[in-house]
């Protein structure tokens, strides 16, 4: 694993997440024009692998909106193949404010470290940091994938970020980042979610644009809707088995 020519190997950011509908998210893409700029990867295919204990440990404890939580996740942009560069996130919320370590690797040396076969190769900081992660919970394994098609925003001359995810979707089989980018919908039809990454406060402009769009701040997660949505299926799958045989 490496970090050495990853720019964002460490982030600490405040994150805002607004749910939209069809409508709101045609306001903030038209509002966000003359401010904020698409980067040079335009509309991009992400998928995140999301590993948990057998138990799902780290989601539940998450969906209790504890003061500090974390979770560690294999990102791919675009398709991964086994040789194809991913990027092994360790992502830390205390008191509203988001860390990021992430280092870059591919899916074969992710599945070995994961399964205990082999150490961060690194000797840096974050690699520690997700050796120690690895240890502290034990058998992680993979529990989750999301995929969603991500627009991202950048401001010329700041630092402020942005993104509208659409098409969210997740599956709980076949999880690898290899296979098709399919999945059952997060979402209804034409919603998206936006998330905007700031250091400090939102500029007048954009506070402006969010109030004119109607849309409200969340604490939406992907994997948690995604667990969410699966314990609603199986549990309407054990009352419809349970009813055909009354």
């Amino acid at each position: 694993m490496s970090c050495a020519n990853d720019s964002i190997a460490v982030m600490q950011r405040i994150e805002l997440k607004y749910l939209m509908d069809a409508e709101q998210t045609r306001i903030v893409r038209e509002g966000l024009r003359g401010h904020m700029a698409v980067d040079q990867y335009g509309l991009t295919s992400i998928a995140s692998l999301y590993y948990d204990t057998p138990d799902h440990r780290l989601i539940r404890q998450s969906l209790e909106k504890p003061a500090f939580k974390e979770k560690i996740r294999l990102r791919s942009y675009g398709p991964a193949t086994d040789t194809t560069p991913a990027f092994l996130e360790l992502k830390r919320k205390a008191f509203s404010i988001v860390y990021k370590r992430r280092v870059q690797t591919t899916v074969p040396e992710v599945q070995r470290f994961m399964a205990g076969k082999a150490d961060a190769p690194g000797d840096g900081q974050i690699d520690r940091e997700i050796e120690y992660f690895r240890d502290l919970y034990g058998d992680l394994r993979p529990s989750c994938l999301i995929i969603y098609d991500r627009t991202a925003y950048f401001e010329p001359e700041g630092d402020l970020r942005l993104t509208i995810d659409a098409a969210p979707r997740y599956r709980m089989r076949d999880l690898e980042l290899t296979k098709p980018y399919a999945g059952a919908p997060l979402l209804p039809e034409g919603w998206t979610i936006l998330e905007i990454k700031v250091q400090d406060a939102l500029p007048l402009w954009l506070s402006g644009l969010i109030d004119r769009a109607g849309v409200r701040k969340t604490s939406f997660s992907k994997y948690g809707e995604a667990y969410r949505q699966q314990l609603l299926r199986l549990q309407q799958n054990m009352r419809e088995r349970k009813y055909a045989y009354v």
